[in-house]
C-alpha cells in the first residue's frame, strides 16, 4: 500500500513515525511550507517536514494544496491511499479521491464530538473525562465522513494540551495502523456520523486566550491548562502581557476583586482571585521573558501581592 501522508505539527510527526517504524510504504509527505518563527524570523521547517527527510522520502510543501500542477505531482507517486493528521486545510475533492483507496484522516477526538482545529484544547477547557481518536474517511467537510475506526483515552485531571497531545498522537499512530489493515483486508466497517451529536471545537488563537477572572477557578483552571502550551492562556498586568500556566485549584474563599493577587510569596507562591475561589498559578511568562517558576517570579519582584490581572 503506497501511501501519500498529510501534517504538519509535532502531533503529525508522531503518526507518521508510527508509518516509517511500521515499515509502510510512504511515497511522499505533504505538509505546510517553512514558516518563520522565533525573535530571529527564521524560515522553520515543520516538524514533518524534518522526519521525511530523515527517512529520504519526497516532501511537497504547496501554499495551497490545489492547482493542476499540485495535482500532477501527486499522481505521478501514484499513492494508493491519502492519510491526513493535523494538516492544516480541508483538501478538495479532486485531491481526496485522486488514491484509488481514497482518503482517511487521524482525527484527535471521538467523533462526531469537537469537530474542528483544537479539538484536543477544548477537550480540557470544557472538562471531559474521557477524549481519543477516531480514524475516518474524509469528505469536503470538516470532520464530517464516516468513521472506520475509535480508540479512547482518560483524561488526567492535571493534563496540559501539550501532554495530552503526546499521549494521543501515539494512540492516533497505533490506531491508524490497524486500520490500515483492516481496509487492506477488506474487513473495515465503516459507520456513518450522527450529526445532531456534533459539536465543533473551534481554533484558538492568542485573541481568544485572554483569562476571564469573572469565572470561577474550576473554569480558569480547565482553561489554563487547555492553553498549554499553545496559544497559551495570558492576561493584563498593567502594561505587561503576561502568559500563565500551570494552574491548581488552591484553598481558601476569595479576597478581593477577581484577578487580584491575594497571595504572592516565594514559599507559598502565587494566589489570584476568581469569580468564584482562589487559583494558584504555578508559572508564568512576562512578555519577552521566559516561562519561569511563580516563586522565581516573586523572587525577581515582578509581582507582588495587591496588583491585580485583567
Amino acid at each position: 500500500m503506497r501511501i501519500a501522508f498529510w501534517g504538519t505539527p509535532q502531533f503529525a510527526r508522531t503518526v507518521l513515525g508510527a508509518l516509517f517504524d511500521a515499515g509502510r510504504d510512504v511515497v511522499c509527505v505533504i505538509t505546510q511550507p517553512d514558516r518563520p518563527k522565533g525573535r530571529g524570523r527564521k524560515l522553520q521547517p515543520p516538524p514533518v517536514k524534518l522526519l521525511a527527510e530523515e527517512h529520504g522520502v519526497p516532501v511537497l510543501q504547496p501554499e495551497k494544496p490545489r492547482g493542476d500542477e499540485f495535482v500532477d505531482a501527486l499522481t505521478v507517486l501514484a499513492p494508493d491511499i491519502t492519510v491526513v493528521a493535523a494538516y492544516g486545510h480541508i483538501l478538495k475533492t479532486e485531491v481526496l479521491e485522486l488514491p484509488r483507496l481514497g482518503s482517511i484522516n487521524v482525527h484527535a477526538s471521538l467523533l462526531p464530538e469537537l469537530r474542528g482545529a483544537a479539538p484536543i484544547n477544548w477537550a480540557i477547557i470544557r472538562g471531559y473525562e474521557e477524549t481519543g481518536v477516531t480514524i475516518m474517511r474524509m469528505v469536503e467537510a470538516m470532520d464530517a465522513g464516516p468513521m472506520l475506526l475509535k480508540a479512547a483515552i482518560k483524561i488526567a485531571p492535571d493534563a496540559s494540551a501539550g501532554t495530552l497531545t503526546e499521549r494521543l498522537a501515539e494512540l492516533g499512530g497505533t490506531t491508524l495502523l490497524e486500520a490500515l489493515s483492516f481496509i487492506e483486508s477488506g474487513r473495515v466497517q465503516e459507520q456513518l456520523q450522527d450529526d445532531t451529536k456534533a459539536t465543533f471545537a473551534p481554533k484558538l488563537g492568542p485573541d481568544e486566550a485572554r483569562i476571564d477572572w469573572t469565572l470561577p477557578a474550576v473554569e480558569i483552571e480547565r482553561w489554563i491548562r487547555g492553553c498549554d502550551p499553545a496559544p497559551a492562556a495570558w492576561s493584563q498586568l498593567g502594561d505587561l502581557r503576561v502568559r500563565l500556566f500551570r494552574p491548581q485549584i488552591a484553598d481558601g474563599d476569595r479576597v478581593g476583586e477577581p484577578g487580584s493577587v491575594v497571595r504572592a510569596d516565594a514559599k507559598s507562591g502565587l494566589h489570584v482571585a476568581t469569580g468564584s475561589g482562589l487559583l494558584h498559578i504555578g508559572e508564568g511568562q512576562p512578555s519577552r521573558k521566559r516561562r519561569m517558576d511563580s516563586s522565581d517570579w516573586i523572587r525577581g519582584r515582578g509581582i507582588a501581592e495587591g496588583q491585580r490581572f485583567s
